[in-house]
């Protein structure tokens, strides 16, 4: 393709150029890559010439063999990011607790670490994920519609309508019996419990409205109880999942992290679990063990506990739970 209007040193004055494709090498950061770039030649004295077009289109080329030989997230990728979560690159890389400008320069060709590149990659691949960090990182946006807009944008890609809270504790059973392979009901009891807590501590938001008891085998949900007491120590069956749909992102992504890393402890197990937390201890006060009572525990209590916990084990998404319930279960082993 000819061009004009470009200086060439060696005729000293204005050209056209022809750009052409070739093979070509350069080095970047200690190491030699090969790639396909292009050169541009003077019409009028045939020599190799400087061209800014040029010169960018092969320095792209060169960052985006460094990309593929080191599995570095596209810079194609990192662009399509905020339009398809409708979220400016500012409040992107607010909400993922960078630098203010760190998103922008990556959209300008800075590259970024393996560890960013992943959580991009991850973000760029899955909105469920990307929908579990607005939620739980929606405090450090500058402003509420910047969060609506994200929220609306990806929930449209979801295709997950919002739904009514009053029946949300039957959905997250359904859930639970569904996703896990052996749950008795004192160990969906304790589910229950630690995905009212995560959840809280997570999106500062409880996930259902009901209240549980601080009963001897630990907090019970009463109603829950009593609709499945006919099962005693057998595993409970599941419906089909007809309900999953009706799970936000966010709340599939806390459930979830609640079966991985609590779902293979033993209901006894978990029972001992909460006896050795705050909400259960403080509710029960100064009653023997072996003494029922129908005291309700604080919604509140359970949600500045597992707040805490959050901060105290440094968890920066739902995946680290599993550092608590290690934790936990070494200590009752002791």
């Amino acid at each position: 393709m000819d061009n004009k209007n470009v200086f060439c040193e060696y005729c000293r004055k204005d050209v056209g150029y022809t750009q052409k494709e070739e093979y070509m090498s350069a080095e970047l950061k200690g190491e030699t890559y090969s790639y396909s770039g292009k050169t541009a030649t003077c019409d009028e004295c045939s020599n190799e010439i400087y061209v800014s077009e040029v010169n960018d289109y092969n320095l792209i080329q060169l960052y985006n063999e460094f990309r593929k030989q080191h599995d570095i997230i596209s810079l194609e990728k990192i662009l399509e990011i905020p339009r398809r979560y409708s979220i400016g690159k500012r409040p992107l890389s607010l909400l993922m607790g960078w630098g203010e400008q760190t998103f922008t320069r990556y959209c300008d060709g800075d590259m970024p670490t393996k560890q960013y590149s992943e959580i991009l990659k991850k973000i760029y691949e899955d909105p469920n994920f990307y929908l579990s960090i607005l939620e739980v990182n929606k405090g450090k946006l500058k402003s509420q519609s910047a969060y609506e807009k994200s929220r609306v944008a990806t929930l449209s890609i979801l295709k997950i309508d919002e739904i009514s809270e009053t029946s949300k504790i039957d959905i997250t059973i359904n859930y639970l019996l569904c996703k896990c392979d052996d749950i008795t009901p004192l160990a969906l009891q304790k589910l229950l419990y630690y995905v009212q807590g995560f959840y809280y501590a997570f999106m500062n938001r409880f996930i259902f409205e009901e209240n549980c008891e601080a009963w001897v085998h630990g907090p019970v949900y009463k109603n829950v109880y009593i609709k499945y007491r006919e099962y005693c120590f057998d595993r409970i069956e599941c419906d089909d999942l007809t309900d999953d749909i009706t799970l936000s992102g966010s709340e599939k992504t806390i459930i979830d992290s609640v079966i991985k890393n609590l779902s293979g402890y033993s209901g006894k197990t978990l029972e001992a679990f909460t006896h050795l937390e705050t909400p259960w201890l403080v509710t029960r006060g100064d009653l023997p063990t072996s003494v029922n009572t129908d005291r309700e525990i604080d919604r509140e209590l359970i949600g500045s506990y597992f707040t805490d916990v959050k901060h105290k084990y440094n968890m920066l998404n739902p995946s680290d739970i599993a550092a608590y319930s290690k934790v936990m279960f070494e200590q009752i082993s002791l």
